[in-house]
């Protein structure tokens, strides 16, 4: 079968620079597997993505579908037939149906099974030439794209994310006849606005590249992306200093620039006598500079990239300068400004900023945060004063000119407004600890001070919003809540902090006067965050079944919790693990068809009659010794591990030992000695869900 090259691009408006990627990504996709569901077979797919087009290269696309047989099998041959000859009723029928003529009509051998007997047609169904397929897969995927909100253009009804301007579909040398988004498909690309603001012939699919760079256009995001980390870390090193490439800004100017040039600015060092972070969240935020850092302080410079190769580089150096002043000098002024009143007398202006409605102001927040944040620094042994103290301070920097306009800035304005004013360095640090962790995989609080907060903050949040019936859905979680969860259940277990959840809840809810029935709310909401582990579980690859046999003991300390899961996890990579956890099912099982919660666990030696139960009350007896105290200090692993030399006399237990005897006593001994068995496991997890 031959095989074309086959490219489309899609030309448009500037695309969003931070779904630029994503968007060409799931184009892509969409293409592929359009073109799988047709049975065409393809080789290697290439994406390109620049801010006025998207395009994607598949090689070797095979030029049509292959052959299908086909087999159509319709009423038994033996009343297809009249006691003439001639077809009956049945057979013109099915032949009709099936579009064949009477010539067409076969036996049906009985190498076709069931079907043996039957009138049978078998035809050859041509494949379709992937020209004519092409148009609907193409458009297929765009109709897919994951696009919130797609607008209109002009007197059309199409919509799209932006409106689309022109469309490239080759097939070899061929262009593909296709109407897409009210465009008609051609060959015909577009350059460079500025240095080619012209159309581009593309012959074929391989050119693509190469057509359009000599039109000042990089198509391929990729390319470019590497290209302008390498200049910006360039033009870091010429200034003496290294530049700062986080993955965001780099993704975000990429999209921005077709042909991207670096260029490095200044600004005056007056303006270094703000925060460091001002700054640059102004450059990065703002005006998508890079920003230069010289043993560990940031220097008065800045790395621009200019979607146009200028003659005069140094014209627009100089337009990025005087833009970047103005917004530099805005933040000195809300940094001076700030500082000429305490970050305390700010409290006030939070009782006229809403929470939530029904949940009060922020200056009730901060007072619940308080209450509840000193109970937590007391369980912790922490100093409550300066958790009363933070909790005064943690918020105020929200109604400070520097947040208002720097928003990213909440708490790292407020800690320096603190340390400014001279309050204890660890309250200053707290300010800014409220908000970790702000993401998965952040830092977490490194003050006891600033983990109080962080916890009350959150717990009031969960416990607020829940009692008004403000809960997350499977699409939306307007306020973060499920993030909330886990960064509490981080916090308790990463810094080892043994207070059981269902208390912590109750001093939020109790704390919280929005709350009206606030058993039902703490009973949902601990269930609630208890199955965030389950997420968090997974990221770490253990499978759901070692979670839930933790689970199932209804434990809510989550430091335990943890502790449990991880011992379990390495139980059952053990080559006994399959072995007990079937063991512990069967025993759980028995136990409860013989109304097992009345069952005694005391067993009774002497009436233990065999060789096999005898060896494992033996081996049971001794390894409670050793297993005891290991529970009482928390090494589930180590009790596990013990528990693990039980395989081979349970095995010959339930191998030899009728369990159901006919002497009631020996039975009842012998459902005793099982629950003593199932109690040694379930005293860390129920093991028997572990069965695969």
């Amino acid at each position: 079968m031959a095989t074309q090259d086959f490219l489309v691009e899609l030309g448009t408006e500037e695309l969003p620079p931070m779904a630029l990627k994503s968007l060409s990504e799931a184009f892509a996709s969409g293409i592929v597997d359009g073109l799988k569901d047709a049975g065409l077979a393809a080789d290697s797919v290439a994406i390109f993505a620049a801010p006025r087009r998207m395009a994607v290269r598949i090689a070797a696309l095979a030029d049509k579908q292959d052959d299908q047989q086909e087999t159509l099998f319709g009423p038994p041959a033996k009343i297809a037939y009249d006691a003439d000859g001639n077809l009956t009723k049945a057979a013109i029928g099915f032949a009709e149906r099936a579009g064949a003529s009477a010539a067409e009509l076969q036996e049906a051998p009985e190498s076709e099974g069931k079907n043996a007997g039957k009138l049978m047609i078998q035809r050859t169904i041509k494949g379709k030439a992937t020209v004519e397929l092409l148009p609907a897969i193409v458009q297929a995927s765009l109709d897919k794209l994951p696009i919130p909100k797609r607008m209109r253009w002009g007197a059309s009804r199409v919509e799209f994310v932006r409106p689309a301007q022109w469309l490239v579909m080759l097939f070899g040398h061929d262009v593909i006849d296709a109407n897409i988004l009210g465009i008609q498909s051609g060959h015909t690309s577009r350059g460079h606005r500025f240095h080619a603001p012209h159309e581009v012939a593309i012959n074929t699919p391989a050119e693509y590249e190469e057509a359009l760079r000599g039109a000042f256009v990089m198509a391929s995001f990729a390319e470019r992306s590497e290209l302008i980390a390498a200049q910006v870390k360039a033009e870091g090193e010429k200034l003496g200093g290294e530049a700062v490439i986080s993955d965001d800004l780099l993704e975000e100017v990429t999209a921005l620039n077709e042909w991207p040039v670096a260029l490095a600015g200044s600004f005056e060092e007056e303006f270094l006598t703000v925060p460091a972070e001002a700054l640059v969240s102004s450059m990065k935020e703002h005006q998508k500079y890079f920003h230069v850092m010289k043993d560990g302080k940031l220097l008065n410079n800045f790395i621009t990239v200019a979607n146009i190769e200028s003659k005069d580089p140094s014209q627009v150096i100089a337009g990025n300068e005087k833009v970047i002043r103005p917004r530099l000098a805005d933040a000195k002024f809300f940094w001076d400004t700030d500082r000429k009143q305490t970050l305390e007398s700010r409290f006030a202006k939070l009782e006229n900023v809403v929470w939530v409605n029904q949940l009060g102001s922020i200056a009730d927040k901060a007072r619940r945060i308080s209450a509840l944040g000193q109970k937590i620094a007391a369980a912790m042994g922490a100093d409550t004063a300066l958790v009363e103290r933070a909790a005064k301070l943690c918020k105020n920097d929200l109604v400070s000119n520097m947040v208002f306009e720097f928003t990213d800035l909440q708490g790292l304005a407020g800690k320096y407004y603190a340390e400014h004013d001279g309050e204890n360095a660890e309250v200053a640090e707290a300010i800014i600890e409220q908000y970790m962790p702000a993401f998965a995989g952040d830092a977490l609080p490194a003050s006891n001070t600033g983990t109080a907060i962080a916890l009350a903050d959150r717990l009031d949040s969960l416990a607020g919003l829940f009692g008004i019936g403000q809960l997350p859905t499977g699409s939306k979680d307007p306020y973060a809540l499920r993030r909330a969860s886990l960064g509490v259940l981080r916090i308790l277990v990463e810094k080892k902090i043994d207070i059981d959840l269902t208390e912590l809840l109750g001093w939020a809810l109790d704390n919280n006067w929005a709350v009206e029935l606030q058993a039902d709310t703490k009973a949902t909401l601990t269930e609630y965050m208890l199955d965030r582990f389950a997420a968090w579980y997974a990221d770490e690859n253990i499978p759901a079944e070692v979670f839930q046999s933790v689970r199932a003991l209804g434990i809510t300390k989550p430091l335990d919790i943890d502790r449990r899961v991880k011992a379990v996890h390495a139980f059952y990579q053990l080559e006994s693990a399959q072995a007990l956890a079937a063991a512990n099912k069967r025993v759980s099982n028995i136990l409860a068809k013989n109304d097992g919660d009345k069952v005694t666990a005391a067993v009774d030696a002497a009436l233990l009659q065999q060789a096999e139960e005898q060896a494992l009350f033996e081996e049971m007896t001794g390894l409670a010794d050793l297993t005891s105290p290991l529970l009482l200090r928390g090494d589930y692993q180590g009790a596990l591990n013990a528990l693990s030399q039980l395989r081979n006399v349970v095995d010959e237990f339930f191998d030899n030992v009728m369990v159901m005897a006919d002497d009631e006593a020996v039975k009842n001994n012998r459902l005793a000695l099982l629950k003593q068995l199932r109690g040694m496991f379930v005293g860390i997890a129920d093991i028997g869900l572990l069965q695969g």
